[in-house]
This record gives structure tokens, sequence and C-alpha cells, in this order.
């Protein structure tokens, strides 16, 4: 059984499959119960295997969360953990890795009309949140990031005025570090491509992936030429944006005339 047909039957993508092939992702307890299933292994095998997969390394600080988030969650910070470099475009809201846990918690409040979200789960994806932003961007050995945003979102509330100006602060303060560059759409840029928020992520071994946040869910992109047009396309927003000192003086004026 080759990888696209192990792919198709365990509804996983290509470069996951790929990826646990090469050793360059650890499978999670699930994966490897999914393939000893998948390949009607005797339950000897099967016992034998997940011993060695319980001793071959630590699991993932993201397994303890894995009751509260969607499987393509798990698998997009499975991702980030071996990506060079992300790229994130939002046009609604501050980007998830910048986010402070005030403001998370608050904009995770305001779906719940929406989306009944229980609160112990709440918690959770709140948790993972800073987490992510944590062992991304303020470990030994960061990952690149390059954020574009609209300018509306630095206007758009969460929480009190206390907690969005703590957000806009912390922006700042993050696209102060070397590895991450931060720019803003302002408002008077012309109308753009009609694309929704999403992910590029580049690695160093296989071939980049676009993640996609959608109403009814997530998902991640892998056709080629797809994914190399919204490259083309953040290279796009990445141009027609402010650079940053002029988004860094944009955030600074916002705060005091809205935030203060």
């Amino acid at each position: 059984m080759i990888g696209d047909d192990v792919a198709a039957r365990l509804k996983w993508s290509a470069a996951k499959v790929s990826r646990i092939e090469t050793a360059k992702t650890f499978p999670t307890v699930r994966d490897v119960e999914d393939l000893l299933k998948l390949y009607r292994a005797d339950r000897t095998t099967a016992q034998r295997l997940l011993e060695l997969r319980r001793g071959a390394a630590q699991k993932g600080w993201w397994e303890e969360y894995r009751a509260s988030l969607p499987p393509e969650t798990m698998e997009l910070i499975d991702l980030e953990s071996e990506a060079m470099e992300m790229r994130n475009w939002e046009p609604q809201i501050v980007p998830g890795l910048l986010q402070t846990e005030q403001y998370a918690d608050a904009l995770f409040d305001s779906l719940q009309p929406v989306v009944l979200i229980p609160p112990e789960t709440q918690r959770d994806r709140a948790e993972v949140r800073m987490q992510r932003k944590r062992s991304l961007l303020l470990e030994p050995r960061p990952v690149s990031f390059f954020a574009v945003f609209e300018e509306s979102v630095l206007r758009r509330q969460f929480g009190d005025a206390t907690v969005m100006r703590r957000q806009l602060e912390h922006i700042v303060e993050l696209s102060e570090l070397p590895h991450v560059e931060m720019r803003i759409l302002a408002q008077d840029t012309p109308p753009l491509m009609p694309t929704g928020p999403f992910l590029y992520l580049q690695f160093p071994d296989f071939p980049a992936t676009v993640y996609l946040e959608e109403f009814f869910g997530s998902r991640l992109l892998e056709d080629r030429e797809q994914v190399f047009a919204y490259k083309r396309a953040f290279d796009h927003l990445l141009a027609m944006a402010l650079d940053e000192a002029a988004s860094r003086s944009l955030i600074a004026r916002i705060i005091e005339e809205r935030w203060k």
C-alpha cells in the first residue's frame, strides 16, 4: 500500500503520511493505532509498536489538549513545530501568535452567540494559543514570522479598553523581535484580492502548505499551484502594507486616540 492510498483511507494529508514515513513528524498514539488497524496488525505486534512509540520520545506539549482541539488544529500545531517560516494574513482579528491571553479570552467569549464552546474547552484553546506563541516566537530557536493585518483590527474591540491597549502594546513589543515582522494594511489601501485569513507555512525539507480557517472548520491546502498562489497573495499584501516603522506609529496613534 503506497502513501497516497494510506492518506486516502485514513483521510490524512499526503504530506502527513510522508512526514511520518521519513521520520520528520512524530506520530501520535492515535496515528499509530489508525495505521495498525489499517494494516490489520495482530495484537502482539500492535502492543509492541505502541510500546515503542511511547518509549521513543515524549509527547508534544499539545497532546494533553487533544480533547479540546479539532484534528485540523492538532495537525497545524504539529506542522508549526517543523516550520522555518510562517506568513499570516488576518483581515478581522489580531493574528493568533500576536494575541495576549486577555484578548484571546475576550475573542472566544464573543463567539459564544454563534458557536457554543464549553468553558473548559474555551480555556484550553486560549492556553494552547499562548503556548503556541511561546514555543514558536519566544524559544531559543524561533520561527520566522510575518504578519499582515487590516487597520480595522486595531479599532475592533474585544474586552475593555485596558485589554485593547495592552494588546496593541504587545503587538509592538513582539514586532521588535528580530524574527518577527508586523505590517498593517491601511484603511485607504485600494481593494485587494477577496481572500479570508490564511497561514502559509514553509519547511526546510518538504513542500509548503497553507492553513485556511473557514466557518465550518479549517483545512490544509497542499496543491502546489494553489499554495504558490497564496504565497504570491501574501507577497502582494506585504508590498501594499505600511512598513514596520509606519505600522508601529499607527498603533501608537490609535492607542492614544481610542484606547488611552
